[in-house]
């Protein structure tokens, strides 16, 4: 799967050892053509970096609305498929999966029309968010608890080109800078017997074409497309090829002219014909050691982004286009740390892999323990949790007592210390009947631990600004 930590993470040297085999006698574009060698290497590098969360993004789409044979698919375009529970160490296409909240999924097809979503009226007292993510990995608009209320309502997501008056009846427009989009809910789960009342509120979600929202007949479906197969080793020497396909659906922001401007020299690009494997071998390993070398630069910026607290890293990554601002190695990051984020105000992500001292979480050589002192758990205005990953995959573990994070809806059945503290015991092996009410299990190897804080509280004490509010997330501690 693409978004496998270790996929992309090895993409680029990949395509430099695969290509040094392969016949050099077809010839792409001429010599004059071409960039210096130098200049060649350093678009691949740039490139990379701007295209890595673009390719991600269409190899989710491709596995859950394109390929079904994929494993993960959900549904076709323009439909809502609902997740009847929370995601479980066998979603693997997404990378640090949330299994706090069921999911619902609906990839938008925005080229015929715009799509109409629908939902119901929800207890306030249930959390629930519908992110909007656009093939940029932009996100362009929320609805949800946080952001539009709890009432009922309807609102239209439009393409980057749509023109048109908005229908009455519609609460709010959100226009995507890609052709295909995503529409993301997260509906929140009280605990396990909770989840048919989440099936309920599920399935009043609605999606639908603007046509069949406003009765009318619909306008010619937009032309088929041959969307290319993806997967972890085709990644590995088409990358380039793939955010070739990509960015004809994405038309160029003002703040993308650059970048678009340099790819285009190496054959990347609306209007462009890649075909990486045809490219002379010389040109092969420019572009696959500037490749390597965006890659490695992702790979440094994930590991010291936002600001360290308690060896926790703490930073507010995802956003809409304005926030990324053109900074292309932001978004990347975003992207390889946990593509599909919110945005901080939805949601804030601490995440770690050292404890408090710095050394590397690893459950094969050490037991942990996490403890909010009283009254400092995450002021959240909706609820926390801690997930567990494995450390190398970012993905959940299989475990015995299958719990996969602890969340504050938990803690009334969890054990208290005395003086009203939280101790959470983070290893592999249970920490014993009369501890395991507070265990989350980890692997028998390198861990991943994400916090989740949804709609974090503004007012002190306050993990906002990112990395610079007043409350701070407790070490991990080792247990001697």
């Amino acid at each position: 799967m693409l978004t496998k930590r270790d996929l992309l993470h090895s993409a680029a040297m990949a395509a430099l050892v695969a290509t040094a085999a392969r016949s050099t006698a077809a010839v792409a574009q001429s010599k004059a053509e071409w960039p210096s060698l130098i200049e060649a290497k350093d678009i691949a590098e740039e490139g990379f970096i701007y295209g890595l969360p673009i390719v991600m993004n269409y190899a989710v789409m491709y596995e859950y609305a394109i390929d079904r044979n994929s494993g993960q698919f959900k549904a076709p375009f323009n439909q809502i498929k609902n997740e009847p529970n929370v995601f479980t160490y066998k979603d693997t296409a997404i990378v640090t999966p949330n299994s706090d909240t069921p999911y619902s999924f609906a990839w938008l097809d925005l080229r015929a029309e715009p799509v109409v979503l629908s939902v119901p009226a929800i207890d306030p007292k249930r959390y629930y968010s519908v992110m909007l993510c656009d093939g940029n990995t932009y996100n362009f608009g929320y609805i949800g608890t946080r952001a539009t209320g709890s009432e009922a309502g309807d609102y239209m997501v439009v393409g980057p080109d749509w023109k048109g008056d908005t229908p009455a009846g519609i609460k709010q427009v959100f226009r995507s800078s890609t052709q295909f989009a995503l529409a993301g809910y997260r509906t929140q789960l009280f605990g396990s017997d909770d989840l048919d009342n989440v099936k309920k509120v599920q399935a009043d979600y609605r999606v639908q074409m603007l046509s069949a929202y406003l009765k009318r007949t619909p306008p010619p479906a937009a032309p088929t497309i041959e969307f290319p197969k993806i997967d972890k080793e085709l990644v590995k020497t088409n990358f380039l090829d793939y955010l070739d396909f990509a960015l004809q659906f994405a038309p160029a922001q003002d703040n993308e002219k650059e970048i678009r401007a340099k790819l285009a020299r190496i054959g990347v690009g609306p209007g462009k014909t890649l075909n990486f494997k045809d490219l002379p071998l010389e040109h092969k390993l420019e572009l696959g050691l500037g490749m390597k070398e965006g890659q490695r630069k992702v790979d440094q910026a994930v590991a010291t982004v936002g600001k360290t607290i308690n060896g926790w890293r703490v930073s507010g990554l995802p956003g809409d286009s304005a926030h990324y601002n053109g900074d292309w190695l932001k978004r990347a990051v975003a992207a390889q740390a946990g593509i599909y984020g919110n945005d901080p105000e939805e949601a804030t992500y601490p995440f770690t892999r050292v404890d408090s001292g710095g050394q590397t979480l690893d459950g094969s050589k050490h037991n942990y323990t996490l403890t909010f002192p009283a009254g400092q758990q995450p002021p959240v205005n909706a609820f926390w949790s801690l997930t567990m990953y494995d450390g190398k995959t970012q993905l959940l573990i299989e475990n015995p007592i299958n719990r996969y994070l602890i969340n504050s809806p938990m803690i009334p059945a969890m054990k208290t210390n005395a003086d009203g503290s939280l101790t959470l015991y983070i290893q592999h092996a249970s920490p014993g009947a009369d501890k395991e009410a507070n265990w989350l299990p980890a692997p028998n190897g390198p861990i991943y631990l994400v916090m989740r804080l949804y709609w974090p509280k503004t007012q002190a004490p306050s993990i906002l600004p990112a990395g610079e509010g007043s409350w701070q997330p407790p070490g991990i501690v080792v247990v001697s």
